[in-house]
């Protein structure tokens, strides 16, 4: 763990590994979820549930048919029955079911009391209201028990689960018209760079887009963050420093791109220690793309520095500050989502680093596609990335890999 100074040049003998860099981070910084809100169910896709879902009793609440049949008596074997009614769905049955007897049951009809199966209509005969089975009735057969589903007291969702769709099933079924889920941290996006100009502008020489912002702002959104744009810093530090301390003011944390580097215009770390503690933490990892990296913070809010070339910002957001922002969401079930494959080509790293290639499915598995830091469409035309290194620093072709998918959950 260290802080450098402006203009100092990278030592990679000290630059740390992602996962040494992650740990140092999270124990110096400790982020954490920012409080707890009740939401309209119809708002709780893609929140973060704060409290576990608990069955307050059994579901489903009485044994149910899985078949279109008749509820029978598996004691009467393949005798006939004396069909007495029909169950309707959503209505209790409307009487038992004795020896000698047989009721009409719809899939997901209420089982009547005396009844112990269902009788599939396909393996019956109906004439003149009485039943003529087909085959022998077994015990319990085409039954869904008194709670099966869910027993009372059964911990459904627990605390930190991203909450899909069928997250709200469960949480509807449990009638929970309102769910406890916590605060969305707000996140303000700060690009950098003279370079730099609005997407309906036309560059001019020596200018590029602004595509930074809106990558970093979908991956944000995607982990649950409320996103505020604020507008470009110039490449300098006071500048910097000043609109770091208005997404601080506004935000919980702050995500910038570009600024850091390693050559003498490396503004960023400096801008951030200005404003007080901790300031940088980390400041270089040893990885490829994503360098100069920077994490650092502020008063306890993560202030994060991303590259500026496009395809290492979204990589390094994606492998790095995504798992540092997501302990603030509350997040705490996030699966990453990841391909079991084989590579089809060789991938190749450097010895002792860790190298986040860009892959891309073929026949036989993904390939490595060619690294350009700079270049806006390389991850939108890559399926996701392999890891490479530190050791062995080379995937020779048919060896298993593992595709992790940019912007990384599911």
């Amino acid at each position: 763990m260290r802080s450098m100074q402006p203009g100092a040049a990278f030592n990679p003998d000290l630059l740390l590994a992602p996962e040494a860099a992650i740990a140092a981070y999270l124990a110096a910084v400790r982020p954490s979820t920012l409080g707890q809100e009740d939401v309209p169910l119809a708002a709780a896709f893609g929140r973060i549930l704060a409290r576990n879902a608990v069955a307050d009793g059994p579901y489903p609440a009485a044994d149910r048919s899985t078949m279109d049949g008749f509820a029978v008596r598996v004691a009467d074997g393949t005798l006939p029955r004396r069909i007495t009614g029909t169950i309707r769905m959503g209505a209790a049955p409307p009487g038992p079911v004795a020896a000698g007897e047989a009721m009409r049951i719809p899939t997901g009809g209420v089982l009547p009391p005396g009844a112990d199966t269902v009788l599939p209509i396909e393996d019956a005969d109906e004439r003149d209201g009485i039943l003529y089975p087909r085959a022998e009735p077994a015990l319990r057969d085409y039954i869904t028990p008194r709670g099966d589903d869910m027993a009372p007291g059964d911990c459904v969702l627990r605390s930190g689960r991203r909450i899909g769709a069928a997250e709200l099933s469960v949480l509807a079924t449990l009638g929970q018209a309102h769910v406890n889920v916590f605060r969305r941290p707000r996140v303000a996006v700060i690009p950098t760079g003279d370079e730099l100009v609005d997407v309906e502008r036309t560059p001019a020489a020596g200018q590029v887009r602004d595509s930074n912002r809106w990558a970093i702002a979908g991956g944000l959104a995607a982990l649950g963050c409320a996103v505020v744009q604020l507008s470009r810093a110039e490449d300098e530090t006071a500048a910097i420093a000043e609109r770091i301390a208005e997404g601080l003011a506004a935000a919980d944390a702050v995500v910038l791109t570009g600024g850091s580097s390693v050559g003498a215009r490396d503004q960023v770390p400096a801008a951030i220690d200005r404003l007080g503690p901790a300031g940088v933490i980390v400041h270089g990892l040893k990885v490829k793309p994503g360098k100069p990296t920077v994490l650092a913070a502020v008063d306890g809010r993560p202030v994060i520095g991303l590259p500026g070339n496009p395809a290492s910002a979204l990589t390094i957001f994606s492998a790095i500050a995504a798992p540092l922002l997501r302990a603030l969401t509350g997040e705490t079930a996030a699966r990453p989502a990841t391909v079991a494959t084989f590579a089809a080509q060789p991938f190749a790293g450097r010895a002792g680093w860790t190298w986040y290639v860009p892959a891309e499915f073929v026949a036989g598995g993904v390939r490595p596609l060619a690294l350009r830091s700079a270049h806006t469409s390389l991850l939108a035309r890559a399926d996701g990335y392999v890891v490479v290194g530190p050791e062995p620093s080379r995937i020779e072709a048919g060896a298993p890999v593992v595709l992790v998918r940019y912007g990384g959950m599911v």
